[in-house]
């Protein structure tokens, strides 16, 4: 099936310039076109229209995912927010207190990986020595990078720290990549940086809608 994906601008990679309502055209999980919604409608008057607000751009990459997802422990909410409060849980003493079984944290990196589709990310540097943690990581659809040099501590949001939003996106759209990419409600990549991936409203991996925001 052949998906028409359509933002007010059109990022498709770093330092590229902008396209006002630009698309992308989606065929399984790779993209099939790029360019002016009109044009990729006309071309393609068959396939489903997905419309969304402010900028859609290439997905993000999340560095020191091993950090974020392996010695960070996020509580279940509702079961366990009353005794351990709903911030993430990290430092060695406080994660030795809890005595997290591989099980828990399989469970724990699940909802991590859930926060970071929340924020647009699509893949995740790092290396995992947990199985319950890969497994998590690989069910979610997120692809896994090796780790790369960061400065700073590892953070949910990849654009924490950074120059440019393009710094933290991963690949770019062009014909016959792969179909990864996000949307978020801002007017361009300027308030982007300013205002953070909290303001994803849909993350797309492989061609599938794993966020949306209700």
């Amino acid at each position: 099936m052949l998906t028409l994906h359509t933002a007010g601008l059109l990022v498709t990679g770093p330092g590229a310039v902008p396209l006002e309502d630009g698309a992308v055209l989606v065929e399984g999980d790779r993209i099939v076109r790029v360019g002016p919604y009109g044009e990729l409608g006309a071309a393609a008057p068959h396939a489903r229209v997905r419309r969304w607000p402010g900028v859609l751009t290439p997905g993000l990459l999340a560095r020191g995912a091993d950090e974020l997802l392996e010695r960070t422990y996020y509580p279940d909410d509702p079961y366990e927010v009353t005794e351990l409060g709903a911030a993430p849980i990290t430092g060695a003493a406080a994660l030795d207190a809890l005595k997290i079984t591989e099980s828990c944290w399989g469970n724990s990196a699940r909802r991590g990986t859930q926060k970071l589709l929340a924020r647009g990310v699509v893949a995740v540097a790092g290396r995992f020595t947990t199985a319950s943690v890969r497994t998590a990581v690989t069910r979610s659809g997120l692809a896994v990078v090796p780790p790369a040099p960061y400065e700073g501590t590892p953070a949910l949001d990849p654009l924490a720290g950074r120059e440019s939003a393009g710094q933290a996106f991963h690949g770019v759209l062009e014909a016959g990549a792969a179909a990864r990419f996000a949307v978020f409600a801002v007017a361009d990549e300027t308030e982007l940086l300013e205002r953070g991936a909290t303001t994803c409203v849909a993350t797309v991996i492989s061609g599938r809608l794993l966020h949306r925001r209700r």
